[in-house]
């Protein structure tokens, strides 16, 4: 058996269970590894910040299914990552932090950047470790793998002592994990065939992770047997096709109302995947706690959330890809009571998601995503961190692909153009398009110089109102007309493209749009898109005018 060092025997396992992309920002504490990568099979991507690494990587795990490699250094290198490990964790995303770490030797004296990493990110994984012996990486790579991907997926972190990564010694390689599956019974998809030839008015809701393109084409076909309307969680629009006649709508911030009326006025919902957690429910409005309401069934591949939150009829636990083979088995009865649900619900859908309501302005968001529902390939790959310009990409565009969103359901800025430049790395060939606010994007917008230098044609679409717009509204509708720490002064996005080597364009108004677009498409270079939009356009529905307004009506 050869001898390796702790950094060479750890590559060797990345590569032993499949992965293919490390990101990551380079440091001093794990050089062993970074020694080790020089002659790998693994391609690495250097990164400008911790955060948008580690939001490059989680990306890669939410398109994949397989965990995402990020690799920072110690102290404030990790805790620059965090808001990575918080996404994966929130988006149940399989994905491995590694961490630098400190001499064995100096432990416990509050040596340069020390941190205790169990501690730390302890609450936000669902693993995090330590590795003392080199001989036992592979035990504790496998052992990592298998976490992130089984039950709910999840990040994990390890952290990485630098004289362990240079000890030299012999370790057996562990085999390539395997995803630990979890499957329906007989007797519970025939409990669900009974109750549904039991409902009146049934409805599915699909979210969460751990699908595939086989599974969603599974449940299509489900959905057409029993003429099932199918809505999607918060950001989870990728798992049903939009332009699909049961297609219901989306339940995220500002959903539809005829689907809010829709799910509380029916007798039986299948939930698949899952969680209903804050946004979907409405802040936990849409059904009682613990006792839903209404018959719920739940599915979900960690026995863990069953029950957590809400008490299901039927408690199922399977992951979505096991629980969609095994409906191929659950048969409609032979006359189904609510015929033309599906067509009326998708009808519903389509009269919300077509034609946006004027706004101030010259320049219109929802426009803007009609143009690009009208021009994108189906599969391009649409990117965007937290803020209400995202309201408009959830709400007019039409996903009908797996694997083309990427959104935190965290709710975390500064996500839209890290993970962007991780799926364009990935899937050099797509379309991929960021978008973000103005906030949103200086969170992260110097990974810009990533897609540059790796040329990576992303192009990014700022939303520019001049302030946090988001808490702005909060803001008018909770403390009216006493606006404050809200105002932003933003410099030129345009500009700063092209400072970097890439495109910019600047649009002022909805018609110019279009073709600024297909000329940054035609330039091959990262490019950004800086498009000025009217403070007063805050929502698709209500101007900021109107909120307070009716906030200060309120009050009186």
């Amino acid at each position: 058996m050869a001898l390796r060092t702790g950094g060479q025997i750890l590559v060797d396992q990345l590569l032993i269970h499949g992965a293919t992309d490390a990101f990551c920002v380079p440091g001093e504490s794990y050089l062993a590894v970074l020694d080790a990568l020089h002659d790998a099979k693994l391609r690495v991507t250097i990164c400008r910040a911790e955060g948008g690494a580690c939001m490059m990587a989680e990306a890669a795990g939410k398109l994949t299914g397989k965990p995402g490699i990020c690799f920072v250094t110690r102290g404030p290198g990790a805790t620059n990552a965090s808001p990575g490990v918080h996404i994966a964790h929130q988006d149940s995303t399989p994905l491995i932090l590694f961490v630098g770490q400190i001499d064995r030797s100096m432990r416990e004296r509050e040596a340069f950047q020390e941190l205790d990493y169990r501690a730390v990110f302890g609450t936000m994984t669902k693993w995090a470790t330590e590795i003392d012996q080199a001989e036992r990486i592979p035990e504790i790579i496998s052992r990592a793998f298998h976490v992130a991907t089984s039950g709910r997926p999840g990040p994990v972190v390890i952290a990485l002592p630098e004289d362990m990564l240079t000890d030299v010694v012999e370790a057996v390689d562990a085999e390539p994990y395997q995803v630990t599956e979890t499957h329906p019974s007989l007797l519970q998809t025939i409990d669900l065939q009974k109750r549904l030839w039991a409902a009146k008015s049934p409805i599915a809701i699909l979210g969460g992770s751990r699908w595939n393109p086989q599974a969603i084409e599974r449940f299509q076909r489900f959905a057409e047997r029993f003429d099932l309307p199918v809505a999607v969680s918060f950001r989870r629009q990728m798992l049903f096709p939009a332009t699909h006649s049961n297609f219901a709508g989306d339940l995220g911030i500002g959903p539809n109302p005829k689907l809010l009326a829709r799910i509380k006025e029916s007798d039986l919902v299948i939930l698949v995947g899952g969680r209903l957690s804050e946004m979907p429910s409405q802040s936990y409005t849409l059904f009682g706690i613990p006792n839903p309401g209404r018959p719920l069934v739940h599915v979900h591949p960690d026995p863990e959330e069953l029950g957590r939150v809400y008490r299901p009829t039927l408690a199922i636990n399977a992951s979505p890809t096991a629980f969609c083979a095994a409906l191929e088995t659950v048969h409609p009865p032979q006359q189904i009571p609510w015929a033309g649900a599906a067509a009326a619900a998708h009808e519903a859908y389509l009269g919300w998601s077509e034609q946006p309501a004027p706004v101030a302005g010259t320049f219109h968001p929802g426009e803007m995503v009609r143009w690009l529902r009208n021009h994108l390939p189906e599969d391009a790959i649409l990117c965007n961190g937290a803020g209400n310009y995202a309201t408009w990409v959830h709400r007019f565009h039409r996903f009908t692909k797996f694997a083309t969103q990427l959104a935190p359901t965290s709710g975390s800025m500064g996500y839209g153009v890290p993970a962007a430049i991780g799926a364009k790395r990935l899937y050099p060939e797509r379309t991929v398009v960021a978008f973000a606010g103005d906030g949103c994007f200086l969170m992260n917008g110097q990974d810009f110089a990533t897609a540059v230098q790796y040329d990576l044609p992303v192009i990014v679409i700022v939303v520019d109102n001049g302030m946090y717009g988001t808490i702005r509204m909060h803001q008018e509708r909770e403390y009216p007309g006493r606006v404050s720490a809200t105002t932003l002064k933003n410099p030129d996005f345009a500009a700063y493209a092209r400072a970097f080597g890439g495109h910019g364009e600047r649009v002022e108004t909805t018609a110019e749009f279009g073709p600024a677009f297909e000329r940054a498409q035609a330039s091959g270079k990262p490019a950004i898109i800086h498009c000025l939009l009217d403070p007063e356009a805050i929502t698709p529905a209500r101007s900021l005018s109107t909120i307070r307004a009716e906030a200060l009506a309120a009050k009186r």
